[in-house]
C-alpha cells in the first residue's frame, strides 16, 4: 500500500465571500493510494477557517503507517485508526478515506456508488453556490450556474433582503439560502424566514450561532422552512444532539472525515427522521464524485466544487438536467486531465 501526495492551490472563479470571510483560492493536499497496480485518489479542502493547512496536513501524512491499513478495507478500523493519529483534522483524514474507497471500488471492479447501496436514480438536484457581492457581479456569477436548476445563496449580513431582491431580478428558480451563523436576533431572524419562504426559499443552513442551540431550536421550530445544522453538525457524534436543534443536518466529507462516516451520518440522520442535506467545501471532481455517490441517500445536494473553480486538475464528471450523473467505472469515476500527475 503506497501513499503519495501533493500541495495544490486550487483557484476559484470569483472571490468567495460569506458572512465571515471571503478568498479566491482553497488550498488543497490531492492524495494518492497505490495497492497491487491500482491507485485511488483522494483530496483534502483545507479551507482557512477551519484549521487544516499545508503543514499540517504533511506531519499527519508523514505518521500514517500504510502498513496498518490492509485490504480487504475495514473502514471502521481505518476510521478509528486516523483518529487515533490526531484529534481533529478531518479534512486530511477525508483525503484518505476517499482514496481508500476509490481504491475499494476498483480492487472489487464496482462503482462506490454500489459498494455504498446508493440507487443512482434517486440523485437530487445540485445547487449552485453565489457569494455575498455587489448586484453587478452576482449578475455574472449566477450565469455560471445556468446548468444548475437551485441557487444557493450566502447570507449573514445586513444586506440580506437586498441579495434576494437582487438574485429575484435575474432569476426564479428556487434558492437555498446559507447564513453561516451570521444572524443574532431570534425575532428578526423569525421575520427573516417567513420572507424568504415568500421569496422561494426551501431551506436555511446554520442562520444562528453554533454555539447558540436554544435560539436555533427555537428557531427551527417556527420557521416555515427548514433549519438546517451545518458548521454544528461535524462528526457523527453531533448528530443526536442536532435531531433537538434542527430540521436537518448538512453533510460535508471535509467535515465528517470522509466516505465511511458521513454514510454513518446518513444512517443515523434518517433513524431521527432528520431531513438530510450533503454539501462541499471548494473541491474538484475527485471530492464531488465521493459526495455524489451518497448524494442520492439525501433529500438535498450542494455539490457545486468543479462549477466554483479555474484549475480542477480533472475532467469534468457528467452533469445533465441539473445533477450529477454517476456512472458504471470502477471507483469514484473519476478521469484524469491531462496537468494531472
Amino acid at each position: 500500500m503506497k501513499l503519495s501526495y501533493q500541495p495544490f492551490e486550487l483557484e476559484l472563479r470569483h472571490r468567495f465571500t460569506i458572512a465571515k470571510f471571503s478568498r479566491t483560492s482553497t488550498p488543497l493536499m490531492l492524495v494518492q493510494v497505490e495497492h497491487e497496480g491500482q491507485i485511488g485518489y483522494g483530496e483534502a479542502s483545507m479551507v482557512p477557517y477551519m484549521g487544516e493547512s499545508y503543514d499540517t496536513a504533511t506531519a499527519f501524512l508523514n505518521k500514517l503507517d500504510m502498513g496498518r491499513i490492509r485490504f480487504p478495507f475495514s473502514f471502521d478500523m481505518i476510521t478509528s485508526y486516523l483518529d487515533s493519529i490526531a484529534a481533529g483534522q478531518p479534512a486530511i483524514k477525508a483525503a484518505i478515506d476517499i482514496a481508500l474507497h476509490d481504491l475499494d471500488g476498483k480492487l472489487q471492479n464496482k462503482p462506490c456508488w454500489q459498494l455504498l447501496g446508493t440507487e443512482p436514480a434517486r440523485m437530487p438536484d445540485t445547487s449552485f453556490t453565489v457569494g455575498i457581492d455587489t448586484p453587478e457581479v452576482l449578475r455574472e456569477k449566477i450565469k455560471g450556474g445556468d446548468d444548475c436548476e437551485i441557487i444557493k445563496v450566502k447570507l449573514g449580513r445586513d444586506n440580506d433582503k437586498e441579495l434576494i431582491n437582487t438574485i429575484r431580478s435575474i432569476t426564479g428558480k428556487p434558492l437555498f439560502v446559507d447564513a453561516n451563523q451570521g444572524w443574532t436576533d431570534r425575532q428578526k431572524s423569525l421575520e427573516m424566514t417567513h420572507w424568504l419562504h415568500e421569496q422561494g426559499v426551501l431551506l436555511i443552513e446554520q442562520p444562528m450561532a453554533k454555539t447558540d442551540p436554544e435560539s436555533n431550536a427555537w428557531l427551527s421550530a417556527r420557521s416555515p422552512v427548514p433549519i438546517i445544522g451545518d458548521e454544528a453538525v461535524q462528526r457523527l457524534a453531533d448528530v443526536g444532539p442536532a435531531a433537538n436543534v434542527y430540521n436537518g443536518i448538512n453533510i460535508k466529507l471535509m467535515k465528517s472525515g470522509g466516505t465511511h462516516e458521513a454514510k454513518l451520518m446518513i444512517n443515523k440522520a434518517r433513524e431521527l427522521n432528520l431531513k438530510l442535506m450533503i454539501g462541499c467545501m471548494s473541491e474538484t471532481s475527485c471530492a464531488t464524485l465521493a459526495a455524489a455517490a451518497l448524494a442520492p441517500q439525501c433529500d438535498w445536494a450542494d455539490l457545486d466544487g468543479p462549477f466554483l473553480t479555474a484549475n480542477n486538475p480533472y475532467k469534468m464528471p457528467q452533469f445533465t438536467d441539473g445533477k450529477w450523473v454517476l456512472n458504471n467505472h470502477a471507483g469514484l469515476g473519476l478521469e484524469l486531465a491531462e496537468n494531472i500527475h
